[in-house]
């Protein structure tokens, strides 16, 4: 069943079972598995090591290019495999383990792992772990629904182990541009001028004797838990048409717009949805998961290009897609991670990003990873990579959270993962705010004016008015700044009865 996908005969007697293969993974080991966002993981082999630890204990530091579906940190964790974990994960066994300091988890730009790996400076990888469609006659490595970091991973490792998932289409078989950069100091531009660019190979490059073990298997990708559009995530996208149409008219943007990025999970997924009733034509997307809204776009005659580094989609989606995936593939192309987000091309192609906060404060700065301060979500992924050089940095969220005693808008963000020297565009239910040239007075007016639900605009209002009656160029009460999170940890609720008179 497997020879026309193993085409390298000397591979074919290196077959074997996912259990053989993970006695390779010895404790200590630095291993960089294939995966991004719950697309393209290695899927036999890590259930394998999980199995093994239950009875044997061992533990190892696992890269991975975002992260894992099959619930396979989850049974990483609970057999107590991972030592440390990078850089990005969504599970929450996991994200427990990792903020109850169990598992060491190292929070990571996208686009920046493999170049710390390519350049000694995290240590190298020791087995890589790449689920692929199919090997090339020449050793060459096929990768399924995502590229991530598998390419890296696998030309940097000392060791490869390869799954051939039997249930992916051979029609994968294609789509992928693998391009890696050359080493500095001397490194050549990166040749990607337009989101349909194909600069690299549709396989991952490598020398055929350091795979080491082929796996046979079937388990097919989890399919995302995206939610449908609801009231306050199609109000979020009816702002941001409507800004984009007062950028058209300014002679900023054409109906074309410029090249979309949106961040994974259901706002921002709900927020290109947004865009099939818009007037906005023959767009493109270069980001980094191509979500069920990328297909929607396509199917509504809006969307010509997209440029990503996964497919990840839901239940109703997949099918849909997979079973006609010939009619999509000519107008999509999956990249290494470190391409999709890397910030030359983001900035040659003039980015519109959309990426999901969990709150922001007055001033426009972001935190996208930590509740409270403290405890981590899942972490930055590439949001950082593309905010940083997009042509717009757009940052949106609900005004508020947990039936309203959350609001998403604060004094002073109680982590801060962009500053507001990176952020352009903040968006809620509410309203847009346009932080475009504002210095910090004129900011913070716009997102109480646009962005704050009704039941925190005085609170906030007043914090703003007394923090300006004290001066500077940031107007801040440092003994208040960050009282709505402590009261939230200490009465379940931000909100107060009766805001303070200036």
């Amino acid at each position: 069943m497997y020879q026309d996908r193993v085409r390298l005969a000397s591979l074919q007697g290196k077959v074997m079972s996912a259990a053989q293969a993970a006695e390779m993974i010895q404790d200590g080991m630095t291993v960089g598995m294939s995966g991004f966002t719950r697309a393209g993981e290695a899927k036999a082999v890590p259930q394998a090591l999980a199995d093994r630890a239950a009875k044997n204990p061992f533990s190892i530091t696992l890269m991975t290019g975002a992260s894992l579906g099959n619930d396979l940190d989850k049974q990483l964790t609970e057999a107590g495999v991972l030592a440390r974990r990078m850089p990005f994960q969504v599970d929450t066994t996991l994200r427990k383990a990792i903020n109850d300091g169990k598992v060491m988890f190292t929070d990571q730009h996208l686009s920046e792992t493999v170049e710390l790996l390519r350049n000694q400076q995290l240590k190298p990888v020791d087995v890589a772990v790449i689920e692929a469609v199919a090997i090339t006659e020449e050793g060459g490595i096929v990768p399924t629904t995502s590229v991530g970091n598998s390419a890296s991973f696998a030309i940097l490792a000392k060791k490869v182990i390869v799954e051939i998932n039997l249930s992916q289409p051979m029609t994968l078989e294609g789509l992928h541009d693998i391009y890696i950069p050359t080493y500095r100091p001397f490194r050549e531009p990166i040749p990607v001028v337009r989101t349909d660019s194909r600069i690299g190979l549709p396989y991952i490059p490598i020398d055929p004797s350091k795979i080491e073990a082929v796996v046979i298997s079937e388990k097919q990708d989890s399919c995302s838990t995206v939610l449908e559009p609801d009231d306050e995530t199609r109000a979020i996208a009816r702002h941001l048409v409507s800004f984009f149409e007062g950028e058209v008219a300014a002679g900023r943007l054409t109906e074309r717009l410029l090249p979309l990025q949106a961040g994974i999970g259901s706002i921002a997924n709900s927020v290109l949805h947004g865009l099939i009733d818009s007037p906005f034509k023959d767009m493109t997307m270069y980001s980094e998961v191509l979500q069920d809204s990328t297909f929607d776009l396509f199917d509504a005659g809006k969307l010509r290009y997209a440029s990503g580094c996964s497919i990840t989609l839901s239940e109703r989606k997949n099918a849909e897609v997979f079973d006609h995936l010939p009619n999509y593939k000519d107008r999509i192309i999956l990249r290494p991670q470190e391409i999709s987000n890397h910030p030359e091309v983001i900035r040659r192609l003039g980015i519109i990003a959309i990426n999901t906060a969990l709150e922001f404060d007055l001033y426009g700065n972001v935190n996208s990873t930590h509740v409270c301060g403290t405890r981590m979500m899942n972490g930055i992924g590439g949001s950082g990579d593309f905010a940083r050089n997009a042509h717009l940095a757009i940052f949106v969220t609900k005004s508020i959270a947990k039936g309203g005693d959350i609001s998403s808008v604060v004094p002073m963000v109680s982590h801060v993962d962009h500053t507001e020297h990176d952020v352009d565009i903040l968006v809620t239910d509410q309203g847009l705010a346009d932080l475009r040239g504002l210095a910090p007075r004129e900011r913070a007016r716009k997102v109480i004016d646009h962005c704050v639900h009704p039941d925190y605009r005085p609170q906030l209002q007043d914090y703003f008015e007394r923090a300006c009656a004290k001066g500077g160029h940031t107007p801040h009460l440092l003994g208040e700044a960050l009282s709505w999170h402590q009261r939230l940890e200490e009465a379940g609720s931000m909100r107060i009865e009766e805001p303070m008179l200036a």
